[in-house]
């Protein structure tokens, strides 16, 4: 579960009723929602919220560290709050449903160090792509 409010909180993130709606819609397991969808189900529960709020926000959380931007295939960006979390996705390749997907090992001793070309890596990340079960 994403802790996404709290840390803002920590922080001492200023929390107007329009970055906490946005905070508030983010929190959660498994969210990955883009802008659009963001702003929607904010203004369900601040009508007044504009687009470029939105956006805004967005764009600071990710500039923090808070959020992160998840990219696959040509698909609109999507936010992810676990950005304090390891994990990796899992994409349908049909649909775009992502879930996350706890690591058990590391991902980095797989890649033995003749392959690392002399890369010093800071991060690794793995994204597996299939059918979810509604497409399947």
């Amino acid at each position: 579960m994403s802790d996404l409010v709290e840390r803002l909180r920590a922080r001492g993130w200023r929390m107007t009723s329009q970055r906490r709606v946005v905070a508030e819609v983010l929190d959660g397991e498994h969210v990955h929602l883009t802008a659009d969808e963001v702003h929607a189900l904010a203004a369900r529960r601040l009508p007044e919220i504009s687009r470029a709020t939105v956006y805004n926000t967005l764009g600071e959380l990710v500039s923090l560290g808070e959020v992160v931007e998840v990219t696959t295939g040509g698909r609109a960006k999507r936010y992810d709050p676990n950005a304090h979390h390891p994990h990796h996705h899992l994409v349908c390749s049909a649909c775009g449903t992502i879930r996350d997907v706890r690591p058990t090992g590391s991902p980095l001793a797989d890649l033995p160090a003749e392959g690392r070309f002399g890369f010093t890596v800071s991060e690794v990340e793995v994204t597996y792509r299939g059918l979810c079960p509604s497409c399947a």
